[in-house]
């Protein structure tokens, strides 16, 4: 038994977690678990300058590790609302993220106190659990439950609130627990009567396709999914923001499918027969929950970890509650040594013909030589300049959304975008997360002018800590999807549309980054591959066409006609 303040003992609740790195926001309401930390020299404490930015430094630090990112609020009241952004998009992403904030002291609660507001209320909608500790001696206990739950399938974010008199009272402690103790070691394999029926089924088919989503993706299981897919000789579609799923130069993959994929990928699920749907729900990226999207007539084996995603949208042939890999490891040795068919040959020869064309096509119709800079020509530049362990983060919006399925992803996981959240503002910080979690890959972050705008204060994060990332800012002075359907269906009636901004490259520079300044497509390759190799913190502002516009949602505005 040692005796410690609330502050030590959640310090050392990250220690047994074998935690690296906390990213946070000093504040007075949590200073005895900053004074632990000044000892904790085992933790790398990276402070920002916004717990909402701080909070997607730790969401893509999950994602691009696997292992639970941490943020510190230390501050209650308005350090604490700052995280409810952060958090909701790591809820929509299923990131373990485990987000700690101070708290009021427990006397003052319900007496209108300074900075007061019901937290344990406030998070409970953007998390998988939110705790407010109530004794000292429970602090351990807490965070082992936090850590569990952020890292339990399906996993997600949770927050801990610390009230002041906790973190300052002291207690008795015993030696704490090894994570193991505490922890799944296994994740559901698919029972042997479904897996025999699956494989019943993908052996009649004739048009079978996989669809590859986060499930495939976050667990590291692409082998799985192509030794399977190549044992049927079906094409492989992602589930758009996972089309990192599978490394882009496996010849069956087809891309992201939907709405937002691209011709080859969206055809092929709206002619399959049989669709094997692993890891994924089939929502509302994949499919605008419409029949436009999937083949009504096809057969739908859906394997999901959530068994409440099984059917949700779309009705079952058969429905596997199990870990995604793992059933596809099931399935391939249940499908034994498949004989060639005849019917699936042309299928998958007609799929491949017309996905080279398409790549084809892809770089020969990019506008190369465009002035303004126009985003086809911006991404066959990107396609050939990004070293291939690259990391790409994305925000949400026009030219993001045009970018998800036009750059090549060839190290899983290597796409990180704000998927179902729609999050603009996230791109930057997420990058920053994820090469503190891998920094021996190359990580570019694309955003537009108006989200790099909203984050550029963590340049001085980037540069105090030497997270050396490259932004390009593909800068085209407005709001790009607004302003796309202000122009498309309110009769260019534009009204809070633009933006102004001050020139990047400078504003890099002033905080000690390098900046490199684009304003034709021919300068592109030199200055992402000089950012690249600088040894700073980077930023590339490219003057992109502000006219080069797509309203995606048109689906949105059938009313209004256009």
């Amino acid at each position: 038994m040692k005796t410690l303040s609330g502050g030590q003992a959640a310090v050392d609740s990250l220690k047994a977690e074998n935690v690296e790195h906390v990213f946070g926001l000093i504040g007075s309401a949590t200073m005895e678990m900053f004074d632990a930390l000044y000892d904790a020299k085992e933790i790398n404490f990276i402070g920002v300058h916004d717990e909402r930015t701080g909070t997607h430094m730790a969401d893509g630090y999950a994602r691009a590790t696997g292992r639970a990112g941490v943020i510190l609020a230390g501050q209650n009241g308005p350090g604490a609302t700052n995280l409810v952004t952060g958090l909701g998009q790591a809820a929509a992403a299923f990131s373990p993220v485990v987000s700690i904030a101070g708290a009021l002291s427990t006397a003052h609660v319900y007496r209108d106190a300074f900075q007061e507001v019901d937290q344990q209320a406030l998070f409970q909608p953007v998390t998988k659990k939110t705790w407010t500790v109530t004794q000292t001696d429970r602090v351990p206990e807490m965070f082992r439950e936090a850590f569990r739950v952020a890292l339990t399938p399906r996993r997600g974010p949770v927050q801990v609130n610390l009230p002041r008199d906790v973190l300052s009272s002291t207690a008795e402690f015993p030696a704490f627990q090894d994570p193991k103790a505490y922890r799944c070691h296994t994740v559901p394999a698919a029972a042997a009567d479904a897996i025999a029926a699956a494989a019943d089924l993908l052996r009649a088919a004739e048009r079978p396709v996989i669809v590859a989503g986060g499930g495939i993706k976050n667990t590291g299981g692409h082998a799985a999914a192509l030794a399977l897919a190549e044992a049927l000789n079906a094409p492989v579609v992602t589930a758009p923001g996972h089309g990192d799923a599978i490394p882009f130069g496996h010849p069956l993959n087809a891309g992201q499918m939907g709405p937002r994929g691209n011709v080859v990928a969206s055809r092929l699920a709206k002619e399959a027969d049989v669709i094997l749907a692993l890891g994924t729900r089939l929502g509302f990226n994949s499919t605008f929950y419409s029949y436009d999207n999937i083949n009504e007539q096809a057969q739908i084996i859906q394997v999901e970890l959530d068994p409440t995603a099984i059917g949700r949208h779309f009705p079952v042939a058969l429905g596997i509650w199990a870990d995604a890999p793992t059933a596809a490891d099931q399935l391939r040795e249940a499908l034994g040594t498949l004989e060639k068919r005849a019917e699936v040959e042309a299928w998958t020869t007609a799929y491949a013909q017309e996905r080279a064309a398409y790549l084809e096509k892809r770089d020969a119709e990019a506008a190369s030589d465009a002035h303004p800079i126009q985003p086809s020509g911006l991404f066959k530049e990107l396609r050939d300049v990004l070293p291939k362990n690259a990391a790409v983060t994305m925000d949400a919006g026009t030219l993001c959304l045009q970018a998800t399925d036009a750059l090549n992803y060839w190290e899983p996981p290597a796409l990180f975008t704000p998927l179902d959240f729609g999050l603009v503002g996230f791109s930057f910080a997420c990058g920053l997360g994820i090469k503190v979690g891998r920094p021996e890959r190359s990580v570019v972050s694309l955003m537009g002018d108006g989200g790099f705008g909203m984050t550029i204060s963590e340049l001085s994060t980037a540069v105090d800590h030497g997270i050396n990332t490259v932004t390009v800012v593909m800068n085209n002075q407005c709001w790009g999807a607004e302003k796309a359907y202000q122009r498309d269906f309110f009769g260019e009636r534009y009204i809070g549309a633009d933006v102004s901004s001050p020139p990047f490259d400078k504003a890099a520079e002033l905080y000690g980054a390098a900046g490199f300044r684009v304003e034709r497509i021919g300068e592109v390759g030199e200055a992402v591959s000089a950012a690249l190799a600088c040894g700073k913190p980077a930023v590339v502002d490219v003057a992109v066409d502000p006219a080069a516009l797509y309203s995606f949602r048109r689906d949105s505005f059938k009313h209004r006609g256009g």
